[in-house]
């Protein structure tokens, strides 16, 4: 007997290939049979009319300590991911020194500021209660709803291995060869591989280069080599060329770490703007070197425009704009003292519209925010308006502008940067850059800078376009872009399509109505700290291992998901 079947529906497989109506039976959180099912089922649905997909894949996520007091991975589970990678950008819970207690409270100072996730919840909500790496991986199996692999982070291995002297510290012979010893071991208890970041946007919660940035080459070339002794593995770093182009010296380290490991390496995140016209072939040159010296190098890019909360009062991009950090780090009082000086503002407009200030240029057009949440009378009615028309109706220059509005809040006020990247020329950047072979979509940083983005529901933003909106990309091929091209990247064991035998990662939409809805501050963390939340629109049920885990975007409270570990759950995709 089966325990369900979806009737009707039309299968979308993510092999690209063209859309067919099907029964699907599930039985032992594996797909049994599609086509005419007649084999009797305890329960059964009626999905004509709805499309039926594999669970979405999303390859770069930071639920790594979300998953202990939100099982779900909302708001990703919601909007039919199944599947989430974290441990991403050098960034882990674990390993932690069982001899330093004191390690487990400066890695979350570390995630509150350069993960934007709430000091609070990372205190209240997780029980830090392990010190290796297969510890955390056994801590969070058998209680969570999502299929959850996880990336050791370097910051995490460097930190263990030399304490404090992490940060602006080199490695002994003998400490370089106790982290490769702990990343060993934390592949062989299922780590993912290695992740790691050399840019400049990472900070501490002292406000100092995270460990991973004081790394040179040789000790990640190091750490590449143990990857490739293990299977299922990969690598994942970012450099600060990342954020607009890459040097030389970045492009030579990715290929090379790629190349000894003999293991694909990705990289986070490909801004595409038609306006940057030579930033697409620059960074994508990476994986065309890469290729050549027997490596794999791939970006990922996102298929929406994520939006953005800022404020002048809480840390966000805005900080990372060169120059910008020593200014908002000030107390408020003092910040708006500055703020309000004529020369400190132009000073902050000239180095925000440099070549150094590299994609975070897009944020200096400060004419084109919009007023979110206000919180004073003299600010009463402004919600909602553009900052340009309000500094025309001022005759103030619009900077000058945003800096009195948010003064009168105290900086508590909400500010939504409008996207300069919205033309026709860079939606048909995006369609052709799509295509490319070392491109894949993701990137969307959930369940990380909680209270300033919501980039979970890219999954059924970009469907919904595709189906209703811009249409770049046909049905068949955007669900593979989604599911099998991820899950074959990280080589998922029988995760990515419907077939026969697979493990039984669904989700079924309504093609008419699929989409995400505009994203909205909650309270729902530990300790009462916000979030950016977004509802699930069209999205009818989500199945992870054959248990029904979202209903009308509902959780069930079941929990069927897996943590994935490398090379029981993952095989090994070679570049040689």
């Amino acid at each position: 007997m089966l325990d369900h079947v979806i009737r009707g529906a039309t299968v979308v497989d993510g092999t690209g290939t063209p859309a067919h109506t099907a029964d699907v039976g599930l039985r032992d959180g594996r797909i049994a049979v599609i086509g005419n099912v007649t084999e009797d089922a305890r329960t059964c649905e009626d999905a004509a009319g709805l499309v039926l997909a594999p669970g979405f894949v999303d390859p770069h996520t930071h639920y790594d300590a979300q998953l202990f007091w939100d099982p779900y991975a909302t708001p990703s589970l919601n909007h039919g991911v199944t599947t989430v990678a974290g441990g991403n950008c050098g960034f882990t819970l674990a390993p932690l020194h069982p001899a330093r207690p004191e390690d487990a409270d400066y890695t979350r100072r570390m995630m509150s500021k350069v993960e934007g996730m709430s000091l609070v919840a990372l205190e209240e909500g997780a029980p830090w209660n392990w010190h290796g790496f297969g510890e955390y991986l056994d801590a969070l199996d058998g209680r969570i709803a999502v299929n959850a692999g996880f990336m050791v982070g370097h910051c995490a291995l460097r930190r263990y291995v030399m304490g404090p002297d992490a940060i602006g510290g080199q490695p002994t012979e003998a400490q370089l060869a106790e982290m490769v010893r702990l990343l060993h071991e934390s592949m062989e208890a299922g780590a993912w591989g290695l992740s790691t970041t050399q840019s400049s946007s990472h900070s501490d919660g002292d406000g100092k280069p995270v460990a991973s940035r004081h790394a040179r080459p040789a000790e990640l070339i190091a750490l590449s080599k143990a990857v490739g002794e293990h299977e299922g593995t990969q690598i994942e770093a970012i450099v600060a060329g990342c954020l607009d182009q890459f040097s030389d010296d970045e492009i030579d380290l990715f290929v090379e770490m790629s190349s000894v490991a003999g293991r694909p390496l990705n990289w986070n995140v490909l801004t595409i703007d038609a306006a940057v016209p030579e930033r697409v072939p620059r960074q994508l040159e990476a994986g065309e070197r890469a290729r050549k010296a027997g490596g794999r190098v791939v970006a990922l890019t996102m298929p929406i425009l994520t939006p953005m909360n800022m404020s002048l009062g809480t840390f966000c991009a805005l900080n990372l704009i060169p120059g910008w950090g020593p200014v908002l780090g000030l107390p408020v009082p003092e910040r708006i003292e500055r703020l309000r000086d004529p020369e400190v503002r132009a000073e902050l407009l000239r180095r925000a519209d440099s070549k150094e200030a590299g994609v975070f240029r897009r944020l200096a057009n400060f004419g084109r925010y919009v007023i979110g949440d206000t919180y004073s009378a003299a600010n009463e009615g402004l919600t909602g308006r553009v900052v340009k028309d309000i500094a025309a109706e001022r005759g103030q220059d619009p900077f000058h502008c945003l800096v009195e509005i948010c003064a009168a809040d105290d900086l508590r006020t909400v500010l939504w940067p409008m996207p300069t990247d919205n033309d026709p020329a860079s939606w048909a950047l995006r369609a052709e850059t799509w295509r490319h072979e070392d491109v894949l979509l993701g990137g969307s940083d959930a369940g990380a800078h909680l209270d300033r983005m919501c980039g979970a529901p890219y999954t059924t933003r970009f469907l919904g376009d595709c189906l209703r909106g811009r249409k770049l990309v046909g049905l068949e091929q955007a669900v593979k872009m989604l599911t099998d091209d991820p899950a074959r990247l990280f080589g998922l064991r029988e995760r990515g399509r419907i077939a026969e035998g697979w493990h039984a990662d669904l989700v079924l939409f309504d093609p008419e109505r699929i989409d995400a809805g505009k994203a909205t501050l909650v309270h729902d963390l530990p300790g009462d700290s916000p979030r950016l939340d977004s509802k699930a629109l069209g999205v009818r049920a989500v199945w992870v291992n054959g248990v029904e885990t979202i209903r009308d975007d509902v959780v069930t409270g079941a929990v069927p998901g897996k943590v994935l570990r490398s090379g029981r759950d993952t095989r090994t995709v070679s570049t040689r």
